[in-house]
């Protein structure tokens, strides 16, 4: 019987071949489930898993992400190729969700890589690091503000785009109606004769 020592490489190997065959999905809508993901993705995958990944770090109602694990990595491939050719709606997003392949620090469950050996240890203050620490940390807290202006501006955006397109889908639904109408009335004969056209072309 293999020990859990032995079995760590096996157990590595076997997570790197999930990775290959998993994409990272974002700009998702809250309200997306898995069976709108498995649906989306019907005609190029087949979805094994699902796990979304939400940021509960920032206080916005933000679309969240996923990692969508597939039957193999060619699945992957077409399925992250069909994302960045065409516009790929899920959920009623107005901005097309975005997808790339998968990394391994991406997964929570990852087990850890054989060989690969970890320190820790407490640095305080008056020690050579102590003072490295603390610009990083003030440099995370810089960074932290950033984000949540870039964060807000994303959702500015979001927000103006949803309002073209509803504007424009509002539009053309005007259009469609005004159609039926003058094709209802009768109209459109008078219109045909008027301007010479053949109904029958």
């Amino acid at each position: 019987m293999e020990t859990s020592k032995e079995q760590a490489p096996k157990n590595y190997a076997d997570f790197e071949e999930k990775v290959k065959r998993t994409i990272y999905v974002e700009h998702l809508s809250p309200q997306v489930t898995i069976q709108v993901i498995k649906a989306a993705l019907a005609q190029c995958a087949n979805v094994v898993n699902v796990e979304f990944i939400v940021n509960y770090t920032i206080p916005y109602d933000i679309p969240y992400a996923a990692l969508v694990e597939l039957d193999d990595h060619m699945q992957a491939k077409a399925a992250v190729e069909l994302m960045g050719d065409f516009p790929f709606i899920i959920g009623g997003m107005p901005r097309p969700v975005k997808a790339t392949h998968a990394k391994a620090e991406m997964f929570r469950d990852r087990p850890p890589c054989p060989g690969l050996k970890k320190d820790f240890r407490w640095i305080k203050q008056g020690d050579g690091e102590y003072e490295a620490m603390k610009k990083l940390k003030i440099l995370a807290k810089r960074q932290e503000s950033e984000n949540m202006a870039l964060i807000k501006n994303l959702l500015d955006e979001e927000k103006e785009l949803a309002k073209q397109q509803q504007e424009a889908l509002d539009g053309n639904w005007q259009n469609y109606e005004m159609l039926e109408i003058v094709m209802k009335n009768g109209a459109i004969k008078s219109l045909a004769r008027h301007y010479g056209v053949d109904l029958g072309d």
